[in-house]
């Protein structure tokens, strides 16, 4: 895994108290190149996690407050005209950023919500026929509150099917709240978290995990319990190609998390509740994630 990362999981949790498995996710979504959706209620600590992310990959930070009201060239940007020089100059956005945190997206109107949608995937900006590249690596966390409906927008499957895990960091223990109490004398700021590895450092690790072996056996199994979504009868719209190549990447994060070049069925157990459910339409009011246990339960692993 290398010091730096290991020095990376460290200094997270100075600022993000007993959140080990959250953190581990954030890292597999960010290190598999793909983006992480937090779906949970106020005051768990989402932004604190975003904001120490980038502090200590020395990465860019920015942040949106995603409200009914909030255009589309508020997040890419836009095109205003410069007296001086006589012409339009590009004004970017809060997207060009490394870490990016779309709080609460499910506020935002369907057309803001869509202009996320090529940044996330092509990692680029495209306004008045230029295309404006973002930084790399470039990371987005949403979050959205699963308990708030009123006046909210739902995530049409397209766009939720451009996060790679979807998951909640939840209440801290009694004896965690206890600890985040007591460290209120002290408080570690992200501000006051030392950089510990580079965006550059980041890309590469990247690519490391990229190479991680995954042999033909795995890749059968992860692609049995794909394709199972798309003819249970309890399951109305299943995975799609995109969340079986999200589930590859991810176990590929996660094995080298783990200081192993090669992805175990294990692997993909564990990610598949995280990848996958998010990406379903249940039916019946069936939970996504209970069809999810039932289809890890059904499937022969090799």
């Amino acid at each position: 895994m290398g010091d730096r990362v290991t020095l990376l999981l460290d200094n997270l949790s100075k600022t993000v108290v007993g959140k080990e498995d959250a953190i581990r996710l954030v890292l597999v979504a960010l290190f598999s190149g793909g983006h992480a959706l937090l779906e949970d209620v106020p005051g768990v600590g989402k932004t604190l996690l975003a904001k120490s992310l980038a502090r200590c990959i020395d990465g860019n930070f920015q942040r949106i407050q995603c409200t009914p009201d909030l255009l589309p060239t508020d997040i890419t940007g836009t095109n205003i005209w410069n007296p001086s020089s006589g012409e339009f100059q590009f004004m970017p956005g809060p997207v060009f950023a490394h870490v990016l945190l779309a709080d609460e997206i499910n506020r935002a109107t369907p057309r803001t919500q869509s202009a996320l949608l090529e940044v996330m995937e092509e990692h680029q900006v495209t306004l008045d026929g230029v295309s404006r590249p973002v930084p790399s690596p470039f990371f987005a966390i949403a979050t959205q509150n699963p308990v708030e409906y009123q006046g909210t927008f739902p995530l049409p499957e397209a766009q939720m099917d451009r996060f790679a895990l979807s998951f909640s960091l939840g209440y801290p223990s009694e004896a965690e709240e206890l600890n985040m109490l007591q460290r209120l004398k002290a408080p570690v700021r992200p501000e006051d978290l030392q950089p510990c590895i580079t965006p550059e450092e980041v890309a590469e690790i990247q690519h490391q995990c990229a190479q991680v072996h995954v042999e033909d056996s795995v890749q059968r199994y992860l692609l049995a319990l794909v394709r199972a979504t798309r003819s249970h009868p309890d399951i109305t719209l299943g995975v799609s190609p995109r969340g079986a190549v999200s589930l590859h990447r991810a176990a590929q994060a996660f094995a080298f998390l783990s200081d192993r070049d090669y992805v175990i069925p294990d692997d993909i157990k564990h990610l598949a509740p995280y990848v996958l459910a998010h990406r379903l339409i249940p039916a019946g009011g069936h939970q996504a994630s209970t069809l999810i246990s039932a289809l890890l339960d059904a499937v022969p692993v090799p």
